[in-house]
């Protein structure tokens, strides 16, 4: 797998907040009915196709999340990150997404669109971008815009 003008591939880490390993069962009128093995197959072949090379992850471990998130920062690896339910209120999370170099928050559903309570995001601020509301797709825009930063860098 080569990455933009023929050289290695970007490493990207996906990381997936709490619940979202129960995608599929969990409310699928809202999250849908694909499960996280269906991501990780989803995000395997974009990433094919965008020249990067792709690792998801998923933790209901807020602990766990921030460590990963300490980790890409060490590498200066790119991330999107779903924080989920974090997304409303963990400053430990944004303190160490703040620390990656390049994140792009996503969301499946648009939390705009939904209850108060998770109409604001404490991560946003730290983010390249915040895309939501696209389903999957919210995470291959995601990495389409990684790669298209990845090659403007080249």
């Amino acid at each position: 797998m080569n990455g933009p003008a023929g050289g290695p591939a970007r490493a990207v880490l996906i990381l997936n907040g709490p619940n979202l390993g129960r995608l599929g069962a969990r409310e699928p009128d809202v999250y849908g009915r694909l499960g996280l093995d269906d991501l990780r197959q989803a995000a395997a072949g974009w990433a094919d196709q965008l020249g990067l090379a792709v690792e998801v992850r998923q933790t209901d471990s807020e602990a766990e999340l921030i460590g990963w998130l300490h980790q890409a920062a060490d590498q200066a690896r790119p991330v999107v990150l779903n924080p989920a339910a974090f997304t409303h209120y963990s400053y430990a999370l944004r303190d160490a997404a703040a620390q990656v170099p390049l994140l792009v928050e996503v969301h499946l559903s648009n939390p705009a669109a939904r209850e108060a309570f998770r109409q604001t995001s404490v991560i946003s601020a730290v983010a390249k971008g915040v895309i939501a509301g696209f389903g999957f797709d919210s995470y291959y825009l995601a990495l389409a815009e990684l790669a298209r930063l990845a090659a403007a860098s080249a």
